[in-house]
């Protein structure tokens, strides 16, 4: 099924721009241009996207939050 309408590009490539890495519609539109000329397919990627495994979604998650105390101490 396509999923942008402006550019050609159907779910599959959308699933497979994913796999090879892809984890936001920004970075799907950087992998083939879906979202970016009228933009009504963004949300249909993001439904693609979900909230899956994605390897910079993980790196930011395990980062430790920075705690008050340490800006005061660094002050």
């Amino acid at each position: 099924m396509y999923v942008c309408s402006c550019f050609g590009i159907t779910d599959a490539e959308v699933r497979q721009h994913a796999e090879d890495g892809a984890c936001t519609p920004r970075q799907i539109a950087s992998a083939c241009k879906a979202g970016t000329d009228c933009g009504r397919c963004v949300r249909r990627i993001q439904a693609l996207l979900g909230r899956g495994a994605c390897p910079r979604r993980e790196l930011i998650e395990q980062r430790a939050p920075v705690s008050l105390d340490r800006l005061d101490d660094a002050a």
